[in-house]
């Protein structure tokens, strides 16, 4: 900036920060109370007095820490360029004042004086877009960076006035104004594209959302409504809308939708006053958006384009539509027409012409203007992407001057740079096909010279080469290098008189041609002797360096070539560098032209050269440095653990932290492809340094040849020796590296736009000093790489130049100093050569098409060749001649002679030996050419085969196109290749299927393991031995209770087996009952069906979406069905080829026929008058496209014909080859197909007229013996009646010969356009069918991707399922014999209580010795085991023995300790006497029994614990499997899922018709289809129907569902009435059961109750008791008769003095009452005691009648059950009866008199008569 700028800034406050700015994500901007209030004080301190620090805030260059660099030291002097291409870089700031976008810098650019002021950006990453406030007082500047500030200036101040924050991520795409200035709406570019409203003053953030997901050109507030806004860009527009909602203001976005209109970019737009857009295209024309939907597209008449290529409005004024294009014209649209305009045809086009035109310029491409700030000027400054800045008088009137460009730049990247050895002067060449020149020093352009192509490079010619330092050397796209002389043209006057304009000027002094592709690099060799040209078709070019250059030759290298670099004076040998851009490097020496004489070609094989092919070290680099830096952490560490083990001397802790501290290394990697190579120099003999890009980024790379230079350049592999890290440079590699005159300052350009000065020391040409450095950004960071970098002739300046099209210039001193040293110093142009004026201009190369040198070198060679060859033919030719004509002369004198001196034949004939001699020189001559052709032969022979199998061979048929008859439709076979092999053999191999081997070895191992389990259920059922019962012998049953006793018996056994069958059925119905989780089969297998019917209702993109197992898809089915897809579409194509070819074969027979009627016709028309007829129809010929296997068939007269050709071109020169031998083939074709018509036409006409003629002769014949035999006689009547009906038969047989011919071709026709339409129809089919084959090889290769993890994780699963069946099988065997074991078990205890049940009933009862035999049978006595029959015996342990013995002594011990006192011992082992000896023997039989059952028992209890722990460790180890399994299934869907996703991602092309297109949105269809679904109509419509069954559907399971509920409940209450019934029976049956039994019994077992003669002996008994004992009941009934009367009497007694009692009681109530009434009048005190006693009294008396009811019920029940019961059975025992307390009368009470003691008396007397009564 400038002084006065600066200290317009130092005296205002600084403001560091503010926080007002707000982040919103989203369009909702609701904040709260405190935000509120935070905003409030932050607006409340900006005030617009407070401004910012510039100085503070601007980017400033980056200086490695602790370097003696000062930050000034480089200066920026100038800018020489404009970047014409960034959208809306002009704006305007006042009537003289324009600003752009310079790279990091804003140019602001005096009209005028053209001088410049700048501004840096703060961010130091660029600028991203600008606009001027419309009271222009202020810009803005959106920057680019992280994180990026939108900057606003103040004008004409140039102070910081608002910094706002957080409105993108990256950059800034756009920003603007409202109409008053007041918001700013800007918008960022990827990856946000954030849209956000400012309140600039505030520095706050009004609304923010994101606009759309692609590139935002434009974005503006409407003029006319401030609440609407439009933004544009890449393919869309959309409309914005500031909204209130309840949570706030909002951004609400409308997309518009194209409709039928194609998508387009749009550029720019207007809105007009009634909210109408209209927007600009890409192909020129306008449109008119109302709402979000275009109105109509606006052309010009005709349908003509309103602009040629992109078009954009920019203003409406004074009723017109302003629009600029890229054709370099401003047009103006009658606003209103526009505005009312309607389509009046389908094409939604609305045609109008312009009002006004006007022509920039033919090579303009005007992309923004911005208006003059003065009131009512139609003044415009428009930007040029071409490179300019134009001034525009818009008012469209006859005084209109011309378009005024004020400024010229290059436009686009620059492609080269180089200053002058002499002066500063410096020249660049850019693609926009200029070349330009500039004075640095003063700040201008001197000269531009502009040609036919662009330019690629440009080298300024040394001193040594041009001592006047005016020679330039430029190389262009076309592989054009032209020599330009500059001059200053105003010293020409000294010798023409002339004054022409301007100070300097370009002219070509040589044009020559030495590439075919764009020239990359020039240099001329360090004596000025030779220059250098190099190019990216790979070759290097060198020429003679004098008054005109010649070529020397050239030399091919492995790549493009990307620089050259010549050996400098310190070298001893003079060589070129030559860098490709492939990281291949060559070394050429120099070549010398003197031994280089081109003959034939330029180029020089034998000239020395070395090659170098660079191999990437960085991740070599990198893990060396990842070990270094590992190595020195451990060595810290190591020396941390030492000195602490010299303390705690842990050597353990040592080990495992050493172990701790290994970690992964960084992989080695070499990219592919390799790293591309950037720049590079010369550092010593044979060494150079080389910059990569790339992955190798990052380093300067340090090489040397390698002595071995015989390998092959492609496979060499070198590496660097040396590098030289270059700092945070990674991702930014060096673009451009020069150095200072001395060499002390090394140059770098870089990727990201940075310029870097590196300090070095004098002669370090290893580059060590290369350490600290400065670096400034000075291009834009994105894409302004800075590849052009110079320093001037005396090291004051330095130059850039970058892709971004901007060039500047830096001063090494301060201005002021720069100014002081300079200011009597010039630029001096160099003065015109001698003679300049008159010589002519050298002739340029204007055709891009023109031949190289070499090839025109090759050309010439080629025809001087040909010339040669030609000549010595045609000598030897006439030689030839002559002898023939000499021979042929002597021949016929030969024959002129007698004929005895004439010489025979054989005697002419020359000596055999020299017809011998000639025929092994022919031979040999044949052999040897035969030897030199034998590569071209075999070449061709290949060649031949190869197009045979290709375009022959590799077809089934030849296409055969057949034509109509009489119209030019036609119909063509199909190209169908041969089949060869398959493409692919279809292995229907299953996939990796479950094992079955567990399956198999299951009931093996199931016999195993069950062939040791013991079955007790085989054990032999042994019969418990039952002794006599000893049963007292007076008691006998008579012989008709024992046959009651048998049918007893059999009724048991009967009702026995009716349970069991009953058992069984309740045992099969419950079954058959199914669980409560249980559903209904029907069910399961409808809801199946639904389900593999209905699918999964989630579409397959969902996240969620898991493919079922039957539609999952694989790499074979894919194949499968791809393969049946190719068969299908041959199997149909080779069907319509088979009949297009019967149609053909049809043609054929139809032509014959027609022919064979054609001559019928002749022979019927021989015979007719010439007036009677008629013209036979054209006969059709057979084409060749429709028998093309007659094509390749030639003969003898066809190679002839060939060969007469063929000479004949060879005599005319002037055509080219390849086109003559084309042209050759296409002539021979036309005549042999005209010979072969001919001769056909000839034959046929042969053919029809031989039969003619011989007709016709006999008719002649007849005719005239007619006429001989009746001359003179005269016809009759009869006769010419016969020749009329004659006439009358041959006109109808022409007539139908004629219907039937014209019949047959309109049939054949109508049969060839039926086929056609179907040939269409399949056409169509077959283009659908590719599109699907088409995606399903791309499904194929997505899913061979997949396969080998599918097939890996389904090989895991099925392994993981072969282990869970086996398990599985495992554990259910081992549960089966788990259950076994249990079920012995079970038996084995039940047979352990029979045998206990059956001792115990062998003891009888009231047994004396039960005691004994109780222990008898319980006692434990040592047994020997049982050995297995085919084991030995096996003998007991001794100690075991003796223990037992212990063990049986002491229950002998205990036994005898346990008898009674008194009484002697027993032994167990002996029967006592007394004892009956048969109880006793059976007591020992059972005990054995019960010994072996508990062995049994045990042994069953042991084998079933081991079953169960085994089933444990089973369900275990299943459990985990399944875990496993699980996993592995998860893992499966996964891939599944991902495999679907992947083939989601494919796209599939759907070819659609509008009527087929219903997803409309307001009545078009929108431009994003991305929601909509595409499925068939057929299908769409099946869904409809199914929608109307699945609603009846759905009716019909409604009323089914209703009916079932209503069958639900029903059930459900008959299952309510059926349990209450239940329970009412099962109570009556226990009712009945406590009636009958006195107790609940088992009716089962009372039933199965068999007769037991014991019992039967019992109740004998019991009946003679019962006799005896009824006796006596009926004694003790008597007397109970008789205490029932007295018990009658004393009741009556007790009734009466119950009575009298009452009546005592009344009166006491009725004293009392008199008595309380005389006592109201005395004290209170007695009346609550009173009171109280009266309570009491009634508490007792209510609880005494309580007890009273309670002793009558119980006697109530008492007597009801004697009464049940009959007086036979005994009622139970009842609970005595509380007693009652007897009745307390109240002893402080006075008055109680003895009346009152006698009722009292008798009271008790009556209380205690029930009592007795019971005791009774």
């Amino acid at each position: 900036m400038s002084g006065e700028h600066t200290s317009a800034v130092g005296g205002q406050a600084v403001i560091t920060q503010t926080d007002s700015g707000e982040h919103t994500e989203g369009c909702d901007t609701e904040n709260s109370m405190m935000q509120q209030k935070d905003e409030e004080e932050s607006s409340k301190q900006l005030s617009a007095e407070i401004y910012y620090n510039y100085e503070e805030l601007h980017s400033r260059p980056s200086i490695t820490p602790n370097s003696e660099i000062p930050e000034n030291l480089l200066h920026l002097s100038h800018s020489f360029g404009y970047d014409s291409g960034r959208r809306g870089n002009l704006q305007l700031l006042d009537d003289r004042t324009l600003i752009f976008i310079a790279g990091n810098l804003l140019v602001l650019l005096d009209i005028s004086t053209k001088e410049q002021r700048y501004l840096r950006s703060c961010s130091g990453g660029g600028i991203g877009s600008i606009m001027a406030h419309p009271s222009k007082e202020y810009f803005v500047v959106a920057e680019k960076g992280n994180q990026p500030n939108i900057i606003i200036y103040e004008y004409p101040s140039l102070r910081l006035s608002r910094i706002l924050r957080g409105g993108t991520e990256r950059a800034y795409s756009f920003v603007d104004f409202n109409h008053d200035g007041s918001l700013l709406a800007s918008v960022g570019s990827a990856p946000d594209y954030m849209l956000t409203l400012w309140d600039w003053r505030k520095e706050e953030v009004m609304l923010s959302c994101k606009a759309v997901s692609q590139e935002v050109y434009r974005v503006s507030f409407s003029p006319y409504n401030p609440g609407l806004l439009t933004s544009s860009g890449s393919g869309h527009i959309k409309f914005w809308k500031m909204a209130s909602t309840f949570t706030g203001p909002k951004l609400q976005g409308l997309m518009g939708h194209f409709g039928k209109t194609a998508a387009t970019d749009i550029e720019g737009y207007v809105e007009l006053p009634d909210g109408k857009v209209v927007s600009g295209t890409d192909w020129g024309n306008l449109l008119l958006w109302d709402g979000n939907a275009i109105k109509v597209e606006i052309c010009r008449k005709g349908g003509r384009n309103c602009h040629t290529g992109m078009v954009q409005p920019f203003a409406l004024e004074d009723g017109q539509l302003m629009t600029i294009g890229s054709d370099g014209v401003v047009r103006g649209w009658d606003s209103e027409s526009i505005d009312t305009a309607d389509s009046n045809s389908d094409s939604s086009r609305f045609e109008i012409e312009p009002m006004n035109e006007m022509v920039v310029g033919h090579n303009v491409c005007i992309s923004s203007v911005v208006k003059s700030s003065l009131p009512d000027s139609f003044i415009w400054f428009a930007q040029d992407s071409s490179g300019a800045i134009w001034k525009l008088d818009l008012s469209f009137t006859n005084t209109t001057p011309d378009p005024e460009c004020l400024f010229s730049f290059h436009a686009g990247a620059i492609q080269g740079l180089d200053v002058s050895r002499k002066s500063h002067l410096m020249a660049t060449v850019a693609l926009d096909r200029s070349v330009k020149v500039f004075d640095f020093l003063a700040k201008r352009e001197l000269t531009t010279s502009r040609f036919n192509q662009g330019g690629t490079a440009l080298s300024w010619a040394p001193p040594l080469v041009n001592q006047t330092g005016g020679l330039l050397v430029t190389g262009f796209e076309d592989g054009v290098v032209r020599l330009l002389e500059l001059y200053d043209p105003q010293r020409l006057h000294l010798v023409t008189g002339r004054r022409p304009k301007g100070d300097a000027k370009l002219r070509l002094k040589q044009a020559f041609k030495p590439h075919n592709a764009p020239v990359t690099a020039v240099a001329f060799e360090r004596n000025g002797e030779i220059l250098a040209t190099g190019s990216s078709d790979s070759t290097v070019f060198f020429f003679t360096v004098g008054e005109k250059y010649n070529p020397i030759g050239f030399v091919h290298v492995p790549g493009p070539v990307q620089a050259l670099e010549w050996s400098p004076h310190s070298h001893s040998e003079n060589r070129l560098l030559i860098l490709c851009q492939n990281g291949h490097v060559v070394e050429v020496q120099s070549p010398d032209p003197e031994a280089h004489k081109p003959t034939k070609t330029f180029q020089l094989p034998e000239i020395p050269s070395r090659t170098f092919r660079f191999r990437s070290i960085k991740s070599r680099i990198k893990r060396e440095e990842e070990i270094a830096r590992c190595q020195a952490v451990k060595e810290k560490k190591k020396k941390v653990r030492e000195e602490r083990l010299k303390e705690s001397k842990q050597l353990d802790a040592e080990q495992e932290e050493e172990e701790e501290e290994e970690g992964e290394l960084p992989p080695i990697h070499f990219p592919d492809p390799p790293s591309p190579l950037y720049c590079g120099f010369y550092s010593q003999p044979g060494q150079f340094w080389l910059s990569m890009g790339g992955f190798d980024s990052g380093f300067l790379y340090h090489c040397k040849f390698s002595e071995k230079q015989d390998q092959d350049p492609d496979q060499r592999q070198d590496e660097p020796f040396d590098f030289r890290p270059v700092h945070n440079t990674d991702n930014d590699p060096i673009r451009s590296i020069t150095f200072s005159s001395n060499r002390q300052l090394l140059l770098c350009g870089m990727h990201s736009g940075f310029i870097r000065v590196y300090p070095l020391q004098p002669g370090d040409h290893c580059l060590t000093s290369m350490q600290a450095y400065w670096a400034l950004s000075v291009h834009d960071n994105q894409y302004g790489h800075l590849r052009h970098i110079r320093c001037s002739h005396d090291d004051l300046f330095v130059l850039t130049a970058g892709d971004d099209g901007n060039i500047f210039s830096f001063s090494l001193l301060p201005p002021e100093e720069l100014q002081k040293g300079l200011q009597r110093k010039r630029a001096e142009v160099p003065s015109p050569r001698v003679g300049i004026e008159n010589e002519a201009l050298a002739q340029d190369i204007e055709n891009p098409a023109a031949y190289s040198i070499e090839t025109a070198k090759q050309k010439l060679e080629k025809d001087r060749l040909r010339r040669e060859a030609d000549v010595k033919i045609a000598a030897k030719r006439n030689k030839l001649a002559e002898l023939q004509k000499t021979f042929k002369q002597l021949l016929n004198n030969n024959q002129s002679l007698p004929e005895h001196v004439r010489l025979s034949p054989v005697e002419l004939q020359l000596d055999r030996r020299f017809s011998e001699q000639a025929e092994r020189v022919k031979a040999q001559r044949v052999r040897e050419v035969r030897k030199q052709m034998a590569w071209e032969e075999e070449r061709c022979s290949i060649a031949l085969s190869k197009l045979q199998d290709w375009f022959r061979d590799s077809l089934e048929a030849n296409m055969v196109t057949v034509v109509a008859i009489c119209t030019d439709h036609r119909v063509s076979t199909y190209r169908l290749p041969t089949l060869t092999e398959p493409l692919t053999q279809l292995k229907h191999q299953s996939r990796p299927g479950w094992p079955d081997r567990d399956g198999a070895a299951a009931p093996e191992s199931r016999k195993t393991r069950a062939e040791p389990a013991k079955d007790c259920s085989t054990l032999e059922e042994e019969e418990v031995l039952r002794p006599p019962v000893a049963r007292p012998a007076g008691i006998k049953l008579a012989d008709r209770q024992v046959e009651r006793l048998r049918k007893a018996a059999e009724k048991a056994e009967q009702a026995r087996a009716k349970i069991e069958k009953r058992k069984q059925e309740w045992a099969q119905l419950y079954a058959e009952k199914p669980n409560e989780d249980c559903e209904d089969p029907q069910d399961v297998q409808a809801i199946n069906e639904a389900k593999e019917n209905i699918g999964d209702l989630k579409l397959k993109s969902a996240k969620d979406f898991t493919v079922p197992k039957h539609l999952r898809m694989n790499a074979e089915r894919k194949r499968a069905e791809l393969i049946g897809l190719e068969e299908n579409i041959r199997e149909r194509q080779t069907k319509m080829n088979g009949r297009i070819v019967a149609l053909r074969d049809s043609k054929i027979r139809l032509v014959s026929q027609l022919r064979a009627q054609a001559q019928q016709v002749q022979r019927v028309q021989q015979r007719l008058a010439a007036h009677l007829h008629r013209s036979p129809p054209a006969l059709p010929n057979i084409l060749p496209e429709e028998t093309p296997e007659k094509r390749l068939q030639y003969s003898h007269a066809t190679l002839e014909r060939y060969r007469v050709l063929r000479e004949q071109r060879f005599k005319s020169m002037e055509q080219e080859e390849q086109e003559g031998s084309s042209r050759l083939l296409e002539q021979l074709e036309k005549e042999m197909e005209g010979v072969v018509g001919k001769e056909e036409v000839e034959e046929e006409r042969g053919d029809e007229m031989t039969p003619g003629l011989s007709a016709s002769s006999v008719t002649r014949r007849e005719v005239k013996k007619e006429t001989d035999g009746q001359e003179g006689a005269e016809q009759n009547q009869l006769e010419e009646e016969l020749q009329r009906e004659e006439e009358i038969r041959l006109l109808h047989e022409q007539d139908s010969l004629l219907e039937q011919m014209e019949r047959s071709v309109c049939e054949f026709d109508a049969e060839l356009l039926l086929l056609r339409h179907q040939k269409l129809r399949l056409d169509w089919e077959l283009k659908l069918a590719d599109l699907h084959q088409l995606t399903l090889y791309q499904e194929l290769l997505l899913l061979k991707e997949f396969e080998r993890r599918e097939d890996s994780l389904q090989e895991k699963l099925n392994g993981r399922f072969g282990e869970e069946n086996s398990i599985t099988s495992k554990l259910e065997e081992c549960n089966e014999q788990l259950d076994l074991k249990l079920g012995d078990i079970a038996k084995l205890q039940e047979r352990e209580r029979a045998l206990i049940a059956a001792f115990h009933a062998s003891l009888g009862e009231e047994n004396k010795f039960e005691e004994f035999l109780t222990k008898v049978f319980k006692k434990k006595i040592k047994r020997v085991k049982k050995k297995e029959q085919t084991g030995s015996e096996e003998e007991e342990d001794s100690d075991e023995d003796s223990d037992e013995d212990d063990d049986w002594d002491d229950d002998d011990d205990d036994y005898d300790s346990s008898t009674e006192e008194g009484g002697p011992a027993l032994d167990t082992n002996v029967c006592p006497p007394g004892c009956d000896p048969v109880l006793f023997e059976n007591t020992l039989q059972l005990r054995e029994r019960r010994l072996d059952l508990e062995e049994l028992l045990a042994e069953e209890k042991k084998s079933a614990e081991a079953l169960k722990k085994e089933c444990d460790t089973l369900v275990k180890k299943r459990k985990s499997v399944k875990v496993i399994r699980k996993a592995v299934e998860d893992d499966l869907e996964l891939v599944n899922r991902e495999k679907q996703q992947k083939m989601n991602e494919l796209d599939v092309v759907v070819p659609l018709r509008l009527n087929q297109i219903e997803f409309i949105t307001n009545g078009s269809v929108p431009s994003d289809l991305s929601p909509a679904l595409v499925l068939d109509r057929t299908e769409l419509s099946r869904l409809q129907e199914r929608i109307k069954q699945l609603q009846a559907e759905k009716n019909e399971q409604r009323d089914l569902y209703y009916q079932a509920r209503q069958q639900h409940v029903r059930l459900i209450h008959d299952r309510k009435d059926m349990d209450s019934k239940i329970q009412v029976l099962e109570k009556q049956c226990n009712q009945l059961m406590m009636m009958k039994f006195g107790r609940l019994v088992d009716l089962e077992a009372l039933q199965t109750l068999s007769g037991n003669r014991t019992l039967e002996e019992l109740k004998q008994e019991k009946l003679l008791r019962e006799a005896a004992y009824a006796r006596e009941i009926k004694q003790w009934d008597a007397k109970v008769q008789e205490a029932r009367q007295a018990l009658m009497e004393v009741t009556r007694c007790n009734t009466e003095r119950l009575l009298s009692m009452t009546i005592l009681l009344d009166q006491k109530k009725e004293l009392e009452q008199k008595l309380s009434a005389r006592q109201k009048k005395m004290g209170r005190q007695f009346k609550d005691y009173r009171r109280r006693v009266d309570q009491e009294e009634i508490v007792r008396l209510r609880e005494l009648v309580k007890t009273q009811s309670q002793q009558a019920e119980v006697l109530r029940r008492e007597i009801g059950l004697l009464s049940r019961k009959g007086g036979r059975v005994l009622p139970p025992c009842q609970a005595q009866l509380p007693p009652l307390a007897p009745m307390p009368t109240p002893r402080n009470h006075s008055y109680t008199s003895k009346q009152g003691q006698g009722r009292s008396s008798k009271q008790l007397k009556v209380q205690n008569s029930p009592s007795r009564q019971g005791a009774t």
